[in-house]
């Protein structure tokens, strides 16, 4: 499984080392085997030394250049980041990010070798509109992504749950990563008001491979548990 954590906007860079201190010493003490992602604040990106696979949540599609206030490759190759965010629904809807952008930035770190965990979700009203509509919707999401690349994974995060304290139900989440799983062969993870009473429940379903969370991971020690819930559920199978 992979348990990804999104800081986005949050925790400064003394914090982070804090945090990832505590997370390292946590994966060391438990000998965990499930894959650790972190995607901090640009500010605080460095080179973490441990387990934890630590990702940049944004970046611009060039090696460098007069981008004002976006990274490039350059500053990713200073802290030896090689994962990337791309597609987030905040990327999307809030700074405006179209479909052919994310396209290009996708293809651009998918010839670095970047892993990119690739972010797909459907706003309430498309929700609404039925099961046909929403995954036309998503199917959308994909137009111009190298579905077949070697380090993809996918997260489904749909738009209406994320920060909002809602979920869909845990068979919605069942079915329509059932559905997804026949488009994608890659690893899905769920997203979308993730916190520590119901990660477990939701990485127990058919066809999750993992979690993305935001705010409930900021506290370390949630982060930690969802993690612990993870591993007990695999050596369970």
């Amino acid at each position: 499984m992979i348990i990804a954590a999104n800081f986005k906007t949050n925790l400064t860079r003394q914090k982070t080392a804090e945090y990832m201190a505590v997370l390292e010493a946590f994966l060391e003490k438990e000998g965990v085997t499930q894959e650790v992602m972190v995607f901090p604040p640009a500010t605080a990106l460095d080179r973490f030394d441990g387990r934890t696979q630590v990702g940049t949540q944004n970046a611009y599609p060039t090696r460098n250049g007069a981008f004002t206030g976006e990274l490039g490759l350059e500053q990713l190759e200073e802290f030896g980041t090689d994962t990337i965010l791309i597609g987030h629904s905040e990327r999307r809807h809030v700074m405006g990010e179209s479909q052919e952008e994310i396209a290009r930035k996708f293809s651009f770190y998918k010839e670095k070798g970047f892993t990119i965990v690739y972010c797909i979700g459907e706003p309430l009203e498309v929700r609404e509109a039925g099961n046909d509509a929403l995954m036309d919707y998503l199917e959308a999401q994909l137009e111009g992504i190298d579905l077949h690349y070697k380090k993809l994974v996918i997260a489904y995060e749909p738009v209406w749950a994320i920060g909002t304290g809602l979920t869909p139900s845990l068979g919605d989440i069942e079915l329509i990563h059932a559905a997804l799983k026949q488009r994608v062969a890659k690893p899905l993870l769920y997203g979308g008001s993730v916190k520590v009473d119901n990660a477990r429940e939701i990485l127990a379903l058919q066809h999750v491979d993992g979690i993305l969370v935001g705010s409930g991971a900021l506290a370390v020690e949630d982060f930690c548990r969802m993690i612990r819930d993870a591993e007990t559920l695999h050596k369970g199978e």
